[in-house]
C-alpha cells in the first residue's frame, strides 16, 4: 500500500512539473426554459460572471457564448420578471463544448415589489414539486469526490440520511429502509434495476450500468416525494441523460475500474438540430486481479460490460422526439475448488459447490414532447425493457454424479405506455397530470434443495402476465415569490390481484427571510411486492399446487417531514430535516414467526416464503443534518450526519431492528483543486464515513451441528450488530487541456488504512466453527479520460 501511495505521488509530481502555461478558450452554449411550461425564452441575458462576456438568447431559447477560458466558470441568467440564476463551477475544458440547460422561474410580483435576489441553481431538485427531502445530484460532484467510482447510488451515499456500508454492493439504504423500495427513473420512464449482475426485485448490485458520461444532472428524494413518482418507499433517482452535442462530433476514451470505455457525440443534422450520443464499456477486472486487487469475489472473475446510447430529433410541426436505451451484459463462475480456499460462499450444509450467474439487462425507450402553445405541453413515452438473469449450483462429490441443487431463472420483459399533461396558467398556478400501463410478461423458474433434504422440489414455475396501472395529477400554487405548495394525489392499481391504493400528497415550503426556509410534507405512499413473491407455489391440504401469496396487498407507508435550511453566505448552507414514517401491510408469515420482508433486498434473491398476509409493521424516524460548503476558489467540503431508528413486527407481534438499522451514518469530504496554470489542474479530494455496523441474526450453532445446515435463533433476529464501519479514501487528480484534446487521471485510493470492516459471518454446521469475512481492503482505483 505505502509503495503505491509513494509511486501516485511521484507520479503526479511529474506532471506537474512538466505542466506548462497556454491560453485555451472553448463555447459554452445551451438552451433558457420556463421552469414551470418547459417552453423556451427569448431575450434572456446570460453571462460569465468574471468576465464582460454576455449574450442573449433567441427566439429558440438558445445562446452560446464563445471563447471562455478554460477552468471554472459561473453562468448568470437574469431576466426581468424571473428570479435570477447562477450556475457555478463549471468545468470548462479545451476538449469539449460545455452544453446547459437553464430553467427560470416566473416571480409573482412584479420586478419593482421585491429585490432580486440571484440563486444558485444547486440548492433545489430539478422537479420545481420536489421541495422536501430532495437533492440535485451533480455529474461533476460524482467525478469530483472520493470514493464514489463514478457510480451515481455511491455518489448518492454521501448524502444525509443514506448509508451503503457494504463495499461489494451499491444498494441505496435510506432512511432504514430496504434497497427494494428504492425506484429508478430515466427521462420519465421507470427503469429496471440498472446494475450488472442483477435479479428481478432487487435495485443495486456490484457494478453499476449506469454512465456518469452520459447522465446530466439529476434528482435524488428521500422522502415524501410528490405525486409524480409511485411504486416507490424509500426514495427515487429520477435520473436525466443528456443529449448529444448538436454542432460538433466529439469523443471520449477512459479506462478504469468500470472498464475500456469508449464514446462519441455529434449532430446528426445541423439544420434540425438533431444528435447522437453512444458509449460504450468493457470489464477490466480479469486485468486489475492479475495485479493482486481484491474486488469481494475470490478468485471467480466477474465480466460485464454496458451500452448507453441517445437520439434527439426536434421537428418544426410534430415536436421533439427522443430515442434511449442503455442494457448491460454480466457472469461470474465460481469453480468448486476455490469455496475452501475463498470461503466467500460458503453452502449452508458445507458442501462443495459449482456456481454459475448470468444476467442481462436493457430497456429502450421512446418519447415525444409537444407543445401546444407556449404555456400547455404533452409528453407521450413508450418503453418496453426487460431482465434475465439465470443462477445455478451444483454439488460436486468426487465419490458420486454432480447433483443440481440450485437453479432458478426469472425472465421479465416490461412494455410501458404513458402520457404526462402540464399547464403553467400564470406564475402562480400549474398543473401536471398523468398515466402510465406496465405489462409485466414474467416467466420465472426456481428450483432448489431443501436444508436437511436430498429431493429437488420447485418453488416457482409460471407463465404469467402482471400489469400496474398508474396515474396521477399534482397542482402547484404559489401564494408569493417566497411560500409555495403542492396537492397531489396518486393512485395504482394491480390488475393480478386487483389490489389499488390511492394516495394523496402534499407539501409546502416558506422563505421566511432571504437566507432560510422552512419546508413540510407529507404523503402515502404504496408498493408492490417483489414480483416473484406473488407467485411462489406451494400445496394446499387436497395435494393441488396455488399461488398462497398471490393476494397480498401493497406495502404502505406514511411519509412526514419537517425541513428547515439556512444559508450562511452564497457558499456555506445548513439543512436539517426530522422525519417520521409509518409502514403497514408489509408481508409476514401467518405463523407466528420474525420474519418480514420489509428485511429483503439488499441481496440477490428474496426469501422463499409461501403462506403470506400483510400483518407486519414498521416505522423509521430520526433526524439529518447537512453542512456544506459550495466550491469556490477550488475549496469545498461537506458533513452529513444521519442519527435514526427502524424497526419492524412479525406476525410474532415483537418490536426488532430491522435488517438496515445501522442507527447512525456520518460522512465527512472535502477537496482542493490547485490551478497550476492556465491550461492544468491538480486535485486533493479525502473522505471518512463512518457507520453504524450492520444487523445480523445469530447462528444457533448447537441446532445446527445436529442437523447438519445452517440455523439460525429466527426469535432473535436482528438483535446483533457487527462492529462499526469506518473508511478513509483519498483521491489524486489531475486535468491537463492541451489544443483541443484533455487528459485527466486520478488515483483513488480506497480504504486507505486498509481497515478489515467484516462483510458477513459463516457457519461450518459440521465443527461449529464461526468465521468473519472481511469487506475489500485497500483498493487503489486508477482511472485515465481523454476527451477530444
Amino acid at each position: 500500500m505505502k509503495k503505491v501511495f509513494f509511486l501516485s505521488i511521484l507520479f503526479f509530481s511529474f506532471l506537474i512539473i512538466k505542466a506548462q502555461d497556454a491560453a485555451f478558450t472553448q463555447t459554452i452554449k445551451g438552451v433558457v426554459l420556463d421552469e414551470q411550461s418547459g417552453n423556451v425564452l427569448q431575450n434572456i441575458t446570460v453571462s460569465v460572471e468574471s468576465l464582460h462576456l454576455n449574450v442573449i438568447t433567441d427566439e429558440k431559447g438558445n445562446f452560446k457564448l464563445a471563447n471562455v477560458p478554460v477552468g471554472r466558470q459561473n453562468i448568470k441568467i437574469s431576466a426581468i420578471g424571473y428570479e435570477d440564476v447562477v450556475v457555478p463551477n463549471i468545468e470548462v475544458t479545451s476538449s469539449k463544448e460545455v452544453v446547459l440547460e437553464i430553467k427560470l422561474k416566473e416571480r409573482v410580483k412584479r420586478l419593482d415589489e421585491v429585490k432580486v435576489i440571484s440563486g444558485r441553481s444547486k440548492l433545489k431538485a430539478l422537479n420545481e414539486a420536489a421541495i422536501v427531502s430532495a437533492r440535485q445530484l451533480s455529474t461533476d460532484e460524482a467525478f469530483r469526490y472520493s470514493g464514489t467510482r463514478s457510480d451515481p447510488s455511491r455518489m448518492a451515499q454521501n448524502f444525509a440520511g443514506v448509508s451503503g456500508g457494504n463495499d461489494a454492493r451499491n444498494d441505496i439504504i435510506i432512511r432504514g429502509n430496504s434497497p427494494a423500495g428504492v425506484l429508478w427513473r430515466m427521462d420519465g420512464i421507470d427503469i429496471p434495476n440498472p446494475n450488472h449482475f442483477s435479479t428481478l426485485g432487487s435495485t443495486g448490485g456490484p457494478v453499476s450500468i449506469l454512465n456518469i458520461n452520459t447522465l446530466k444532472n439529476s434528482d435524488f428524494l428521500t422522502s415524501a416525494f410528490p405525486s409524480q413518482y409511485g411504486n416507490a418507499l424509500a426514495g427515487v433517482f429520477d435520473l436525466k441523460m443528456r443529449n448529444g452535442n448538436n454542432e460538433k462530433n466529439e469523443f471520449l476514451g477512459q479506462m478504469g475500474f468500470n472498464g475500456f470505455e469508449f464514446g462519441a457525440e455529434g449532430p446528426l443534422n445541423k439544420k434540425t438540430k438533431a444528435s447522437y450520443l453512444v458509449d460504450y464499456r468493457y470489464s477490466m477486472v480479469a486485468t486489475l486481479q492479475n495485479l493482486g486487487l481484491n474486488f469481494g469475489t475470490g478468485s471467480a472473475t466477474p465480466y460485464y460490460q454496458d451500452g448507453t446510447f441517445k437520439i434527439n430529433l426536434p421537428t418544426k410541426k410534430l415536436g421533439t422526439f427522443s430515442l434511449f436505451g442503455l442494457g448491460g451484459e454480466s457472469h461470474i463462475h465460481f469453480l468448486p475448488e476455490s469455496q475452501g480456499k475463498d470461503n466467500l460462499y460458503s453452502s449452508n450444509d458445507g458442501s462443495i459447490r459449482d456456481r454459475d450467474f448470468k444476467s442481462l439487462t436493457g430497456v429502450l425507450g421512446l418519447s415525444n414532447t409537444y407543445f401546444f402553445n407556449s404555456t400547455a405541453s404533452g409528453k407521450t413515452t413508450f418503453a418496453v425493457s426487460g431482465l434475465s438473469s439465470k443462477y445455478s449450483e451444483t454439488i460436486v462429490d468426487g465419490n458420486k454424479p454432480n447433483t443440481l441443487a440450485y437453479y432458478k431463472k426469472n425472465e421479465q420483459i416490461k412494455y410501458s405506455a404513458g402520457y404526462t399533461f402540464n399547464k403553467k396558467f400564470n406564475s402562480r398556478n400549474q398543473l401536471t397530470t398523468g398515466f402510465t400501463a406496465d405489462i409485466n410478461q414474467l416467466k420465472l423458474r426456481q428450483d432448489y434443495i431443501k436444508d436437511g433434504d436430498s429431493v429437488l422440489i420447485t418453488l416457482v414455475n409460471s407463465n404469467q402476465t402482471a400489469t400496474l396501472l398508474k396515474t396521477f395529477i399534482n397542482f402547484g400554487h404559489r401564494f408569493t415569490d417566497k411560500l409555495s405548495t403542492n396537492l397531489g394525489l396518486y393512485y395504482q392499481q394491480f390488475t393480478f390481484n386487483n389490489t389499488q391504493s390511492i394516495e394523496p400528497r402534499w407539501n409546502i415550503k416558506y422563505q421566511f427571510k432571504q437566507n432560510q426556509a422552512v419546508s413540510f410534507g407529507v404523503g402515502l405512499h404504496s408498493q408492490t411486492q417483489p414480483l416473484e413473491v406473488y407467485f411462489y407455489q406451494s400445496k394446499n391440504n387436497s395435494g393441488q399446487t396455488e399461488f398462497t401469496n398471490k393476494n397480498l396487498d401493497f406495502v404502505k407507508s406514511v411519509h412526514g417531514v419537517l425541513g428547515y435550511d439556512i444559508s450562511f453566505s452564497k457558499q456555506f448552507r445548513l439543512k436539517s430535516e426530522i422525519y417520521g414514517q409509518y409502514i403497514y401491510n408489509a408481508a409476514v408469515e401467518k405463523t407466528a414467526s420474525s420474519f418480514s420482508m420489509l428485511n429483503s433486498g439488499a441481496d440477490f434473491a428474496f426469501p422463499d416464503k409461501t403462506n403470506l398476509v400483510n400483518n407486519g409493521k414498521g416505522y423509521n424516524y430520526g433526524i439529518e443534518l447537512t453542512l456544506e460548503h459550495f466550491l469556490h476558489k477550488g475549496f469545498y467540503w461537506l458533513f452529513t450526519t444521519s442519527v435514526f431508528q427502524s424497526q419492524y413486527k412479525g406476525s410474532d407481534n415483537v418490536w426488532r431492528n430491522t435488517a438496515f438499522n445501522s442507527n447512525f451514518v456520518i460522512n465527512a469530504l472535502g477537496g482542493k483543486e490547485f490551478k497550476l496554470n492556465n491550461k492544468t489542474t491538480f486535485g486533493i479530494d479525502s473522505k471518512i464515513t463512518v457507520t453504524g455496523g450492520q444487523r445480523y441474526t445469530p447462528f444457533n450453532i448447537t441446532a445446527s451441528q445436529n442437523a447438519g445446515y445452517v440455523i439460525y435463533k429466527e426469535d432473535e433476529a436482528y438483535s446483533q450488530q457487527l462492529n462499526t464501519y469506518i473508511r478513509w479514501d483519498l483521491k489524486f487528480s489531475y486535468i491537463r487541456n492541451l489544443k483541443k484534446v484533455t487528459q485527466k487521471w486520478y488515483v483513488d485510493l480506497q480504504n486507505l488504512t486498509g481497515r478489515e470492516n467484516i462483510y458477513i459471518r459463516t457457519l461450518n454446521p459440521k465443527t461449529g466453527g464461526v468465521n468473519q469475512i472481511n469487506q475489500i481492503g485497500f483498493f487503489p482505483n486508477i482511472n485515465y479520460q481523454i476527451t477530444f
